[in-house]
C-alpha cells in the first residue's frame, strides 16, 4: 500500500502517522498486555479522586470525617488568584497556551538533561492525569512496563494521551482546579483548601501571594521544603516562586518586594477542619456502615460519599452535656470514697494483688519492652515506673503530669465511664450516642461494645414474662424469704436472693408495686413460677442478642448485656409490642449529589399490644407507686402538663453496674455508668446505686430536652391503649405507714402554697396556713405518751 506513493517524503510521513495511530491504538487497547490500562473516556468524565467522605446529622451538622486522603475539594472561585499565579508562573508558565502537552518545554527539558541539568518538562495538566490515574498504573502494568528504558517511555505516552483527552473534556480553570484539589503537600494533606487550614489556618481563597509560594513551592520536595520541619529552606523556595511570579508579570515590583520581606507566617493554631477528630458517634457510623459498603461496592474513605446519620445535634449536645455535668461530681465522690485506700478489690474486699501489673501487660509498650528485654521483668518494670512529663484527661481538662506508665494505668482505671443512648420507639432513629467520656483517652465504645450486667433493669422481662403467662399488674405476692433450687450442667444448686436492703417486710405487694419498689424476692418468686427460659425467651424477642444463661437469677440482671440492647429492648414495650431494628444511618448521598442508600427501619410483633401496654403502665409505677426507686426524679422540671415518665433503676452487685432505663412519650434513653475495670466501684448503695449514678443522668438530659424550644419533644401522658385491656391493672396501693412517724402519703406530695410562708410557732396557726389536717396526738399514761 505504502509503494504506491511515488514520493518518499510523503511515504515516510505516512508511515510515521500510520505508526502512530498504530501505537496509539495499541495502548489504548493494552494490545497482547504489553502496555497496561489507560483510562477510558468514561473515567476522564468521572475523574477518580480520594475525596473524604462526611457524616452529617439529620439536621445537616458535619460531625465527622472519614479519608486516607485528608482532602476538601473546592470550587475555582474559592481559591486565591495568588495560588494560581505562583502555580502556572513556576510549574506551567505556557499553560494557557498549549493542549496537554508542552512540546518546546519538553524538547529544552530533554537539552538541559543532556547538558547535565536535570528539567522536568511536565504540563500541569500531564501532573494531573498522573495525580487521578496514578494506582491504575501501579495496579495495571503491562508487560513493557518491566523492561528498563522502555517503562518511562510507556508511562510518558500514556500520561500525553491522558492528558490530551483532559484537556479536550475540561477548560482550564476545570483542569487547574481538579489539579489544586488533588496534589499531595505530604503529612496526609491533599488539597488546597487542607493545606491552607493547616499552615496558616485560612480559606484558600483568603491567601497572600507570600503564602501561595509557601505552598505552591512544596510541590518542588514536599519535605525538602516543608515550612514546619525546614523553614530555611522553605523560604528559600518561597523566594524563588515569588521571583518567578514577578517574571511572569503577576506581581509588581512593589509587591514582590514587599512579599520576599515577610516572614511565613505559619499560623498552626487551629487546623483541624470541623469533623475531622474522632468520636464515639464517628466509630460508631464507620462500624454500621462497613458491610453495606463492601456489599455495595463503595470505599467510605475515598469515594467523597455523604452519609446522614438519624442523630440531631441538639439532642446529641444535651445528652453530652448531662453525662460531662453529672460525671464531674461523681468522679470526685468515688476518689474521695477510696481516698488513701488501694480501690482495686474483690468481691471480698481484698486488695487485688498485681492488678496493675496485669494491666500493664495489655499495652503495647509492656510488648515492647518485653521484646527489647527478652521477658526480662525487672529490666520491663523498671522503665515503665520510671516518671515522664504526659497529658492526662482529667474533668478539668487535659493535665500535664509527671506520672509513669504504672501512675498512667492508676488514674485511668480509676475514672468512671458512661453510655448513653436515646432512640424514637416507633422508627427505630437513635438520635443520640455518647460511647464515653472522651474518645481520645477512651476508644471503647460503652453503647455498643461494652457488656455488662444490667442489675434490676433486667427485672422487666421477667414481669414481661408473668403478663403474658396470664397474670395482671394487681396480682399480688409476699416479700418474703425465697429459695430455689435448680439444676446447672447437671449439679443441684440452690440460689436464696436477698433485698437490696437485706429485709423482708412481709407485706403483700401487687406486681406494679414490687416492679416500682425493685423487690428481688417477689421477682425471684414470679421468675420460678412462670420459668427462668420464659424470661429469656422474653428479652430475647424484645431486642437482647447478648448470650443469656437460663438461670433463676437472670431477672436480677446477672448477665452482661448493652446499652444499645437494653434500649433497643424497651423500646419494644413503648411502641404496641412491636421489635424496631434501630437505625444510625438514614441515608448516602455519592460525591455526584445522588442518593444512592435509604435505610428505613424493619418491625415485627415481639408482644402483644396489650401486654406492651401494660409494661408501660408497670414501668411507671417506679415513679408513681410508693416509694418507687425512680422518685428521684422530683427534682428536675420534668412534671408538666401531666408529663408522665417510665422507667428502672439498676445496680449490679457491689456497686460495680449502675444503670438506668427511662421511657416517655417519644424516646427510650438507656444510661450504664461505672469503672472499665469491674473491681473499681463505689463502696455502698448511698453513692453507687443507679438511682444516684444513672438515674441523675437521664433527668438532666430530659430536662435539656423539654427546654430546648427548637425541640419538638414535649411534656405529656404516654399514649392510650389502642386495643382493649382485659385484665385488671388500676390498683391502687396502700399508703405507707412508717412507726416512727404519725402519717405519711406517699403517694400524693405535700402541696405548698405559692406564696412563702412565715411559719408560726402556733401549730392551729400552721394547720390553717398550710390547710392540712394534723391528727392531735392522743395522750397515754405515763412514759407511753405518742409525740
Amino acid at each position: 500500500m505504502f509503494k504506491e506513493i511515488r514520493n518518499r517524503y510523503i511515504r515516510y510521513t505516512v508511515i510515521v502517522i500510520c505508526g502512530i495511530i498504530l501505537l496509539i491504538c495499541m495502548v489504548e487497547l493494552n494490545f497482547l498486555w504489553l502496555f497496561g490500562y489507560s483510562p477510558t473516556s468514561q473515567d476522564i468524565s468521572k475523574p477518580i479522586q480520594s475525596v473524604a467522605s462526611e457524616v452529617y446529622t439529620a439536621d445537616g451538622v458535619l460531625i465527622g470525617r472519614y479519608f486516607e486522603e485528608d482532602r476538601s475539594p473546592v470550587a475555582y472561585d474559592s481559591i486565591s488568584p495568588n495560588v494560581v499565579n505562583a502555580l502556572v508562573a513556576t510549574e506551567d508558565i505556557r499553560f494557557f497556551k498549549h493542549h496537554g502537552v508542552d512540546y518546546w518545554a519538553v524538547f529544552s527539558s530533554l537539552v538541559s538533561t543532556a547538558q547535565g541539568e536535570r528539567r522536568g518538562g511536565s504540563t500541569i495538566t500531564q501532573q494531573l492525569a498522573k495525580n487521578l490515574y496514578r494506582t491504575r498504573y501501579n495496579q495495571s502494568v503491562g508487560l513493557l512496563d518491566h523492561i528498563p528504558g522502555i517503562r518511562i517511555v510507556v508511562i510518558k505516552l500514556k500520561e500525553w494521551l491522558t492528558a490530551y483527552k483532559l484537556e479536550s473534556k475540561y477548560n482550564k480553570e476545570d483542569i487547574l482546579t481538579m489539579y489544586l484539589n488533588t496534589v499531595s503537600f505530604s503529612n496526609n494533606a491533599y488539597g488546597i483548601k487542607t493545606v491552607a487550614k493547616r499552615y496558616f489556618n485560612k480559606e484558600a481563597k483568603d491567601l497572600t501571594a507570600a503564602e501561595s509560594a509557601v505552598l505552591i513551592g512544596m510541590l518542588k520536595g514536599t519535605t525538602l521544603y516543608n515550612p514546619i520541619r525546614n523553614p530555611e529552606r522553605s523560604l528559600e523556595r518561597r523566594n524563588v516562586v515569588l521571583d518567578q511570579m514577578h517574571k511572569a508579570g503577576f506581581l509588581s515590583k512593589d509587591e514582590h518586594q514587599l512579599a520576599r520581606a515577610a516572614g511565613l507566617g505559619l499560623y498552626m493554631g487551629e487546623v483541624e477542619e470541623p469533623g475531622k477528630a474522632d468520636s464515639y458517634l464517628r466509630a460508631a457510623v464507620e462500624r454500621w456502615l462497613a458491610t453495606w459498603c463492601e456489599e455495595n461496592g463503595y470505599d467510605m474513605y475515598v469515594d467523597g460519599l455523604k452519609i446522614y446519620t438519624t442523630i440531631d445535634s441538639r439532642v446529641q449536645r444535651h445528652a453530652e452535656e448531662a453525662v460531662a455535668e453529672q460525671l464531674k461530681p461523681l468522679q470526685r465522690r468515688l476518689e474521695n470514697a477510696w481516698q488513701g485506700d488501694v480501690p482495686w478489690r474483690d468481691s471480698e474486699g481484698n486488695v487485688i494483688e498485681g492488678f496493675l501489673e496485669s494491666l500493664a501487660e495489655r499495652t503495647a509498650y509492656y510488648r515492647q519492652l518485653d521484646t527489647k528485654y527478652k521477658g526480662n521483668k525487672d529490666s520491663i518494670f523498671y522503665y515503665l515506673n520510671q516518671p515522664k512529663s504526659m497529658n492526662v484527661f482529667t474533668w478539668d481538662g487535659p493535665k500535664e503530669v509527671q506520672y509513669s506508665s504504672m501512675d498512667s494505668l492508676a488514674h485511668y482505671a480509676m475514672m468512671l465511664n458512661a453510655g448513653l443512648m436515646t432512640m424514637d420507639p416507633y422508627n427505630g432513629e437513635i438520635k443520640a450516642w455518647v460511647g464515653g467520656i472522651n474518645h481520645q483517652y477512651y476508644q471503647y465504645d460503652h453503647v455498643f461494645q461494652a457488656k455488662r450486667q444490667a442489675g434490676s433493669t433486667f427485672k422487666p422481662f421477667a414481669y414481661l414474662a408473668a403478663l403474658e403467662a396470664g397474670m395482671s399488674p394487681c396480682d399480688k405476692y409476699v416479700d418474703q424469704f425465697v429459695r430455689i433450687t435448680y439444676a446447672e450442667n447437671g449439679e443441684e444448686k440452690v440460689w436464696e436472693p436477698k433485698n437490696a436492703d437485706w429485709v423482708f417486710s412481709g407485706r403483700e405487694m401487687s406486681l406494679r408495686w414490687a416492679m416500682g419498689r425493685s423487690v428481688n424476692s417477689i421477682t425471684a418468686q414470679i421468675t420460678e413460677e412462670v420459668g427462668w427460659d420464659k424470661v429469656v425467651d422474653a428479652a430475647q424477642r424484645c431486642g437482647i442478642t447478648s448470650p443469656l444463661a437460663s438461670v433463676p437469677s437472670v431477672s436480677l440482671g446477672s448477665n452482661d448485656v448493652s446499652v444499645f440492647e437494653m434500649v433497643n429492648a424497651y423500646a419494644t414495650f413503648m411502641n404496641n409490642g412491636k421489635r424496631v431494628e434501630p437505625i444510625l444511618v438514614s441515608k448516602i448521598v455519592d460525591f455526584n449529589g445522588k442518593t444512592v442508600a435509604t435505610f428505613n427501619t424493619t418491625a415485627e410483633r415481639a408482644i402483644s399490644e396489650e401486654v406492651a401496654w401494660l409494661m408501660g403502665y408497670m414501668l411507671r409505677g417506679t415513679m408513681e407507686e410508693p416509694e418507687g426507686t425512680s422518685q428521684g426524679l422530683w427534682e428536675w422540671d420534668l412534671w408538666k402538663e401531666n408529663n408522665q415518665i417510665g422507667g428502672k433503676t439498676g445496680t449490679s452487685s457491689d456497686y460495680v453496674d449502675g444503670w438506668y432505663m427511662g421511657l416517655t412519650k417519644d424516646l427510650v434513653t438507656g444510661v450504664w455508668i461505672g469503672c472499665d475495670e469491674r473491681s473499681i466501684h463505689f463502696k455502698n448503695s448511698q453513692t453507687g446505686e443507679g438511682s444516684r449514678t444513672a438515674l441523675p443522668v437521664f433527668g438532666k438530659f430530659m430536662e435539656k430536652i423539654y427546654h430546648d424550644d427548637s425541640l419538638a419533644y414535649e411534656y405529656g401522658p404516654f399514649p392510650e391503649p389502642g386495643v382493649p385491656i382485659n385484665r385488671k391493672y388500676n390498683c391502687p396501693s396502700p399508703r405507707i405507714i412508717r412507726p416512727d412517724t404519725t402519717l405519711i402519703d406517699s403517694i400524693v406530695p405535700l402541696q405548698l402554697p405559692d406564696t412563702p410562708v412565715q411559719i408560726p410557732l402556733d401549730i392551729g396557726e400552721i394547720k390553717q396556713q398550710l390547710q392540712i389536717t394534723i391528727p392531735t396526738p392522743e395522750k397515754k399514761s405515763g412514759s407511753d405518751e405518742q409525740k
